[in-house]
């Protein structure tokens, strides 16, 4: 019974509003279509109850589904309005379709004693009578177009009803759920930057940091300075990144022009990058220290000797999109030292999916290492 109940009704707001609608629209309809003797005694009243409530039931799991159809074509709050206007037109040829059914089912079998004739429906509902030979014609009963067109406005009421609280529900699913992947993003973007730093700040990187610039100082006083400034500049960037969801892709790409320097000077003539940016999208956007990661991931897994240089290029696409690639010269596995977790990788994938945009392309091999980064127009709260 409870997996019955959970697939004709998958989600929670679809629980809620079978629950909200279903106490006043079962026993109003049964009115409609029964007439007095719904209320003359109980097996009518319990009968008929029993009967409409579960032909309405099946009309609501119709009428469910189709707007879960259509919520899955349209699922972005910023397409509300074709999600309304696609649900109100497939609810209209719904609500008439159950309707015919409803009225020709009760016309024909005459169930708990329904009068659904012309004389009872002016009797019971003060219509005034329209279109009746027409509408014999078509159902092939003495079904009255009066009771057609008073049952038809109560359910299109329940129909706007439906569609109200359908969006009012999803809206605010969406917002939970627009809220939770802010705190996501921070999260992940926070989870970023400490890599980062840990990263930068290690002993490790630091003995290398220092050790070049001592060696620096004694020998090339001014590229000791030039890289003292360019390593204040890394550290300022990484800091600053943490009020940003994105970052213009010229700024980025000054950072890393920055940190190039630091490696440059250690590496030497065994670390080489290319640049190659169409100038149109240096206004473009992308999430803070991907580029970093990706220098860093290829620094950090290939071998980088003046005999055997590591090239990593970084350009843009003809389509707006922004390919980072390397020479693959994967550095042979050492026992006990433990494999790659891909967490810089994982993490920019994570951002992109957060943002609701396409995740990056990412080639492996063999002899080239290539991700492709979607470029974002657009600030993060529009998006």
């Amino acid at each position: 019974m409870k997996e019955l109940i959970h697939r004709c009704f998958p989600t929670a707001r679809s629980r809620w509003m079978y629950a909200f609608i279903a106490p006043w629209i079962i026993p109003l309809m049964a009115y409609l279509l029964i007439g007095r003797p719904y209320l003359q005694n109980w097996s009518n009243f319990l009968g008929g109850t029993l009967v409409v409530g579960i032909l309405s039931t099946v009309a609501f799991v119709a009428h469910n589904y189709a707007a879960d159809v259509i919520t899955r074509r349209y699922p972005h709050l910023r397409q509300t309005v074709k999600r309304i206007i696609w649900m109100t037109l497939s609810f209209t040829f719904l609500t008439a379709f159950f309707l015919y059914f409803y009225l020709t089912l009760f016309a024909l079998g005459g169930f708990f004693h329904t009068e659904i004739s012309l004389e009872a429906m002016q009797a019971n509902h003060g219509i005034i009578p329209t279109w009746n030979h027409l509408f014999k014609r078509l159902a092939g009963a003495d079904v009255t177009p009066p009771t057609l067109v008073f049952l038809y406005a109560v359910d299109v009421f329940s129909l706007l009803a439906f569609v109200f609280i359908y969006e009012v529900f999803y809206s605010l699913e969406q917002w939970q759920a627009s809220q939770k992947n802010k705190e996501t993003l921070k999260k992940a973007r926070l989870q970023g930057q400490l890599q980062s730093l840990r990263s930068q700040i290690s002993p490790h990187f630091l003995f290398n940091s220092l050790n070049s610039l001592s060696s620096l100082i004694a020998d090339e006083p001014q590229k000791a300075e030039d890289f003292v400034n360019e390593m204040a500049k890394v550290y300022r960037y990484l800091l600053q990144t943490s009020e940003r969801e994105l970052t213009p892709l010229s700024v980025e790409l000054a950072f890393i022009h920055s940190y190039y320097h630091l490696l440059k000077t250690r590496y030497g003539a065994g670390l080489h990058l290319d640049v190659a940016v169409d100038p149109a999208y240096l206004k473009y956007q992308l999430p803070p220290l991907t580029l970093q990661m990706l220098v860093e991931n290829a620094v950090k897994h290939n071998v980088i000797l003046a005999t055997k240089p590591l090239h990593i290029h970084i350009g843009t696409t003809t389509t707006g999109e922004l390919l980072v690639s390397n020479n693959l010269q994967t550095k042979a596995k050492r026992p006990g030292v433990v494999e790659s977790t891909k967490v810089g990788l994982s993490n920019i994938t994570a951002r992109y999916r957060l943002l609701d945009q396409p995740e990056p392309q990412i080639t492996n091999g063999p002899d080239h290492f290539k991700i492709l980064l979607p470029l974002f127009t657009e600030n993060v709260s529009d998006i």
